[in-house]
């Protein structure tokens, strides 16, 4: 799996007013169906690829692989985590690493960057340099 990403960037459990959670922009339940903006955050990782996350819509947990690619192409089992780029693009994280995340835009371009997370305030705001992952 490599070095896994910070555990701080991670939360067991939310609570309003919570910072720094990696927020989950979609998934594909097995046996559901797609399932989006409902304040759903990774809570661990589990591979390269493979978060388990808190699924907001019925308050379980479930492990998904993470897809590049936009809520509508997830098959079940499968998560999508969005990304502002620096140039105002959106893209899907590949793979994220401590310190840059690996993305692919929805024009199929592939890249990498630094990223950082956003606060709810602020949670289309770009930032030089940088990509800016949601937080729930």
């Amino acid at each position: 799996m490599g070095r896994p990403i910070k555990k701080t960037n991670f939360s067991t459990s939310y609570s309003p007013g919570a910072t720094g959670i990696v927020e989950v922009t979609a998934y594909f339940p097995v046996g559901g169906t797609l399932q989006q903006n409902d304040n759903s955050y990774v809570v661990s990782q589990r591979g390269s690829k493979r978060f388990k996350v808190h699924q907001a819509n019925d308050s379980s947990e479930a492990v998904y692989t993470l897809k590049s690619v936009a809520p509508a192409s997830l098959v079940a089992g499968e998560c999508c985590i969005k990304v502002i780029l620096d140039d105002s693009a959106l893209a899907y994280v590949e793979r994220f690493y401590n310190r840059t995340i690996h993305y692919v835009t929805s024009g199929g371009t592939a890249g990498t960057t630094p990223w950082t997370l956003s606060s709810e305030a602020a949670e289309d705001t770009v930032q030089s340099g940088k990509g800016v992952v949601d937080t729930i």
